[in-house]
């Protein structure tokens, strides 16, 4: 959908920006919640400060600002594991802090999680449209295989770890305690949510992943 001009006027660049960061706070919460389906635009609007005309014209509908949500939502998680390369620390250190960090995203934040699970009901028919996410998902990879290449080195990992399968389960760990938290918490009598419960569970998930890593 091409832009002409704004239906609200011209509004000066921050402005913009901050209506435009507004409409996708509330969207990801939307869309979390109910999926692409559920979501709707009227409501989208009730909750930001701009009109329904607006965030057409910045996204062209439900599925652009759907597919801007999903965009914002990989290349954050994205950017927490670039930002800390790790290189200073032991091999084993190293995978701990990764995994520790990935299972504190995940709990922190559980509208990520809720978004990845509704893209796989829809078998991933917008994740495509994500500008540079497989370079993205590149770039994770050949971290773990880093680490796990030191690690090899200094005797601390087996070899032939494939590292996409490691943060293939890294993952799988992590997602799970926020995915089935409310499902598993009633079926088997477990807090899954209160600090001492997360605690607990991260060191858990910690330790399976290095045990599996180590000689």
């Amino acid at each position: 959908m091409a832009r002409t001009s704004s239906p609200e006027g011209a509004l000066r660049t921050t402005d913009a920006e901050e209506t435009r960061l507004n409409i996708l706070d509330v969207a990801t919460a939307e869309f979390a919640d109910k999926g692409l389906s559920g979501a709707r635009i009227d409501e989208i609007a009730e909750r930001t400060n701009a009109s329904k005309r607006m965030i057409y014209y910045y996204f062209g509908g439900k599925e652009g600002l759907y597919r801007a949500v999903l965009e914002r939502a990989y290349t954050a998680v994205r950017e927490m594991d670039a930002d800390n390369l790790r290189d200073h620390l032991e091999p084993d250190a190293a995978l701990r802090d990764v995994v520790g960090a990935t299972f504190d995203y995940h709990n922190q934040h559980p509208e990520f999680v809720r978004l990845v699970m509704n893209e796989n009901i829809l078998r991933g028919a917008h994740v495509g449209e994500i500008p540079g996410i497989r370079e993205r998902n590149r770039k994770v990879v050949e971290h773990l295989r880093g680490i796990l290449a030191r690690g090899v080195t200094n005797r601390q990992f087996r070899e032939g770890i494939d590292p996409v399968e490691l943060h293939m389960t890294i993952s799988a760990l992590c997602f799970y305690n926020v995915s089935n938290r409310y499902t598993f918490s009633y079926g088997f009598e477990r807090d899954m949510s209160s600090p001492k419960a997360l605690a607990r569970r991260r060191m858990s998930v910690i330790d399976v992943i290095e045990s599996w890593c180590r000689r």
